[in-house]
C-alpha cells in the first residue's frame, strides 16, 4: 500500500513541474522561440500577429490576389476575405491569399465552391 501511495505522489509531483520548451522546428508556432534564420532562407520576416501579439515567420506570396477557384493554383489559400461570405457549398471564385498570416475572417474555396467563413484571432 505504500508503495502504491508513494508511485501515486511522485506521479502527481513530476505533473507539477514545469516542462522545457524546445524550439518549434518550424519557427512559426505560437508560444515557441522563432528561427530567423530559418524564416529568412524560407523569405519570411518575423512580425507581432493575432490578438495575442506573437512572433511568428509571416511568408509573403508571389500569387497574392490571384483570382482562383482551389487553393492548389495558390501558395497559401484561396480565399474570399470580403463579407457577405457566399453559403456553403455555393459556386465562388477567390483570391490567393497574400501572406501566411491565418488571422483574420474568410472562406476558403475548395473545387470552385466555397467552404464556412471562419475567423481567426
Amino acid at each position: 500500500m505504500r508503495i502504491a501511495l508513494l508511485a501515486v505522489l511522485a506521479l502527481t509531483a513530476s505533473a507539477c513541474a514545469p516542462m522545457s520548451e524546445a524550439p518549434a522546428t518550424g519557427g512559426d508556432l505560437p508560444g515557441r522561440s522563432v528561427d530567423a534564420t530559418s524564416c529568412t532562407a524560407r523569405g519570411g520576416t518575423i512580425q507581432r500577429v493575432g490578438r495575442m501579439q506573437s512572433e511568428q515567420c509571416v511568408i509573403a506570396y508571389a500569387d497574392a490576389g490571384k483570382q482562383c477557384t482551389d487553393g492548389d493554383q495558390c501558395e497559401g489559400d484561396c480565399r474570399i476575405e470580403d463579407a457577405p461570405f457566399p453559403a456553403e457549398g455555393a459556386a465562388a471564385r477567390g483570391q490567393c491569399q497574400a501572406d501566411s498570416r491565418p488571422f483574420g475572417c474568410h472562406a476558403t474555396v475548395e473545387s470552385g465552391k466555397a467552404t464556412p467563413a471562419l475567423c481567426v484571432d
